[in-house]
């Protein structure tokens, strides 16, 4: 069997490292495609929920051809919503 030189295995040892870099990366983006199609869905289905957007405290402002609208317990409430299911998602998966 043939030593091979410091060098070599220097070399080795870095092509393993990009390997699992690129297998880590390979992970990533299917999770990141993961959230985009549940993003999207939840997208789609978020016109369906009756009230969501026009909430009682919802700030909506209108003058003339101004109008301005905030929906800040709507924001607050998915908020706290997103929280649970990341907290809850978190707590599954350790």
């Amino acid at each position: 069997m043939v030593l091979l030189e410091k060098a070599a295995w220097r070399q080795i040892r870095q092509s393993l490292a990009i390997l699992a870099f690129v297998a880590d990366l390979g992970k990533l983006l299917i999770g990141a495609g993961v959230l985009l199609v549940l993003a999207g869905i939840a997208f789609l289905l978020a016109g369906r929920i009756p009230y969501l957007g026009r909430l009682p405290g919802d700030i909506a402002v209108q003058h003339g051809s101004f109008g301005f609208y905030f929906p800040i317990v709507t924001c607050i409430l998915v908020s706290l919503v997103l929280t649970v299911l990341l907290n809850l998602g978190t707590r599954l998966f350790r």
